[in-house]
């Protein structure tokens, strides 16, 4: 019941911020994009629908709420092995699995073979809400298995596994969004969140630049590590996204896209 329930908020949730993300969007846009929306907005939807078949293949081997499940029932994982208040083996969690995911990040541009299907995300040479479902199925299925290997070690709990993964993708939309903050809020914002801004620089086409600001939600870990950039070199009005040798209209065609890693 608990699961449904979440699952039902887990749809509604991001879905409703999206609309709302990109109606702030054409109010307040931060950029001019180069693309435009349109063909970009429906080959990201066809990730998106491409990434929810792929989800469904995988539930029948693992998911993040079966790695749980399986935890809880098995009684193993960390958490499960000390008496803890559930609030604060909640904060617990949330804590780590915002690492963990700063960290497959991290990896997913170290590794030439992760970094081949990451690309994919990067060749966007816009930066809007619909960029955050911009991810290659390959992408996903790695961070399906990375992250529930994570859920099953750390003895996650159902109902807080699924909160993160809401928190995540609303945060992956809100940081992906293509909105004008005023700088005192995003200024405030950023000691804790990661903000559009913030998040801006690390889609830059220099390479440098994409090797920082890896959070996705929480900034302290780029704080910790020596990878946040509050801003990139050329500034934020004449940065320019994607890769530097795409240079045309290919990422915003579907096949394309999906054909990206194997070239």
């Amino acid at each position: 019941m608990i699961q449904a329930g979440l699952g039902l908020y887990a749809i509604a949730i991001p879905a409703l911020l999206l609309v709302l993300l990109a109606s702030a969007e054409t109010i307040w846009p931060r950029r001019a994009l180069v693309l435009g929306r349109h063909p970009r907005w429906r080959t990201h939807a066809l990730f998106f629908l491409s990434n929810a078949v792929v989800g469904r293949l995988l539930s029948f081997l693992v998911v993040v709420g079966v790695a749980a499940n399986w935890a809880e029932a098995h009684h193993f994982g960390a958490l499960n092995l000390v008496a803890l208040p559930f609030w604060f083996a909640a904060a617990i969690a949330f804590i780590i699995l915002d690492f963990a995911v700063w960290f497959q990040h991290f990896l997913m541009h170290r590794s030439p073979l992760l970094w081949r299907m990451h690309a994919v995300h990067h060749s966007d040479r816009d930066l809007d809400v619909s960029s955050a479902l911009r991810f290659h199925p390959f992408e996903l299925i790695v961070s399906t298995f990375y992250k529930s290997a994570v859920v099953a070690l750390l003895g996650v709990p159902l109902i807080v596994a699924l909160a993160f993964e809401l928190w995540l993708n609303a945060n992956a939309l809100f940081n992906h969004s293509n909105i004008r903050l005023p700088r005192k809020l995003d200024r405030r914002l950023r000691l804790f969140l990661v903000t559009p801004d913030m998040h801006l620089v690390h889609h830059s086409t220099l390479v440098d630049e994409q090797k920082h600001n890896f959070g996705f939600a929480l900034t302290v870990w780029d704080r910790l590590f020596g990878t946040y950039r509050s801003e990139s070199i050329l500034g934020a009005e004449n940065q320019k996204i994607g890769l530097a040798e795409i240079d045309d209209a290919r990422p915003s065609a579907f096949i394309w896209s999906m054909k990206q890693p194997m070239t």
